[in-house]
């Protein structure tokens, strides 16, 4: 169809008084990259996210594996049986620096740098690699990465090691662990807000329908069903924040009594751990929908957690715990909960249409843990790659490096920031790309 000639910005955002919302894809608008630094015939930018999992997973259960109908899934991965065909389960990888502490912070702060961390107390991690894409394709976007988290980070010292290292795998300096945001609302507030409207009491949506309005006597029909979608999935979004800001419920130990000692904040955290991970996953999505920003890290939970799961009938013992109980039942239950939520973010992606292709095809979503069993066994990690880098990443395979000479996971950091666009000589300990990838 023909393009139609819009007085709009490559950088496409419906704006109001105090927010601003960036479009998705649409054919009418070629509304990717900026004027300095376009993309190639207005296709889509790669985006980049990393999913973490502390503790590790129930080891006889984490595998895959390729017939004549595809790939065949683990008990584990199970939930991610819909998306199979875009993704690549990767085994026998490995974090050298990570090797011979024995503890969980020290084998958790360098997951995405490579390097060896700093003992005794001080703090040391390095550059994480979302941040190093983030300042590479930062500009283009609204924010220049989203730092996201479902557990509070940890203070103290472990052994040695700072559990700062337990609670952050984004670092933006190599002493600083990035911002880590475990506020719903605040997150969705950056992302779509400008400072001029207090979004706990007013809509977002409601600040651009003027904008919104106008925008639709504009595009093509099809469009406007597209944008009458994602508007749709921001207010439901915006409502289930709300929602979950007046619910009472908490996650893990209960009180004796059912009402809470005192006022809960308008905008805290949820307190129902399913509601927490459900939001963050979701503002992921409508993150890389919406191209406000293209690098994302969610931490599910902290290495040495103390989550636990009521949700699930587990509310006995905490998740550090149980994840020394390999072959407990309710650890397999657990495991199958946390990819539940890569699955969540997977759907998300993939009913998002970008062209010819989705917005997982468009995608490098890394699911990973420091350690590939509770008992601190991170000889290899447990690595899952869905999506496709805009047409970049073959799928659908098992990719086994066990015995492989190059099996380090910052060459693997490598390859994934090629398909980025920003190609560097070395990373973390490793000159190396993994070719495959």
């Amino acid at each position: 169809m023909k393009k139609l000639r819009l007085r709009t910005s490559r950088r496409t955002f419906l704006r109001g008084v105090g927010a601003s919302i960036g479009l998705p894809w649409m054919e009418s608008i070629p509304a990717w990259g900026n004027d300095t630094m376009p993309h190639p015939s207005g296709e889509p930018p790669v985006r980049f996210a990393c999913v973490f999992a502390g503790n590790g997973f129930a080891s006889k259960h984490w595998w895959a594996k390729e017939t004549d109908r595809g790939l065949e899934l683990g008990p584990v991965l199970a939930p991610l049986e819909p998306h199979k065909d875009k993704l690549n389960f990767i085994r026998g990888l490995y974090n050298p620096n990570a090797r011979g502490c024995g503890i969980h912070s020290c084998m958790t702060g360098n997951l995405l740098t490579g390097l060896r961390l700093a003992s005794g107390g001080r703090i040391r991690a390095g550059v994480s690699m979302d941040q190093m894409l983030a300042e590479q394709v930062g500009h283009a976007t609204k924010i220049k990465s989203l730092v996201l988290g479902c557990e509070k980070p940890y203070a103290g010292i472990h052994v040695g090691y700072s559990m700062l290292y337990s609670s952050h795998i984004s670092w933006s300096g190599p002493t600083t662990p990035a911002p880590l945001e475990l506020y719903p609302a605040v997150a969705f507030d950056r992302l779509f807000g400008d400072g001029g409207v207090n979004h706990a009491d007013s809509s977002v949506l409601d600040a651009v329908l003027s904008d919104a309005r106008s925008l639709r006597h504009q595009v093509s029909f099809s469009d406007r069903l597209k944008l009458d979608e994602y508007l749709n999935s921001i207010r439901e979004v915006e409502r289930r924040i709300q929602d979950a800001g007046r619910d009472k419920r908490l996650e893990g130990w209960r009180p004796i009594t059912d009402k809470p000692t005192m006022k809960r904040p308008d905008d805290g955290i949820p307190q129902d751990i399913d509601i927490h991970m459900r939001l963050m996953s979701d503002l992921m999505v409508l993150a890389f929908q919406t191209d406000t920003t293209r690098v994302c890290t969610l931490k599910l939970n902290n290495d040495h957690s103390g989550m636990r799961f009521p949700n699930l009938g587990i509310d006995h013992i905490i998740h550090h715990l149980l994840s020394h109980e390999d072959d407990n039942p309710d650890w397999l239950r657990v495991n199958q909960y946390f990819l539940s939520h890569l699955a969540r973010i997977l759907k998300g992606l993939d009913a998002v249409q970008e062209g010819e292709r989705t917005l997982l095809d468009n995608s490098m979503i890394l699911f990973c843990s420091s350690m590939l069993t509770g008992s601190h066994d991170n000889n290899q990690l447990p690595v899952v790659l869905c999506g496709g880098a805009g047409g970049q990443l073959k799928t659908g395979r098992v990719l086994d490096y066990l015995g492989n000479d190059n099996r380090k996971m910052s060459s693997l950091y490598l390859a994934l920031m090629d398909k980025a666009g920003l190609h560097l000589d070395q990373f973390g300990d490793s000159t190396q790309r993994l070719a495959e990838i």
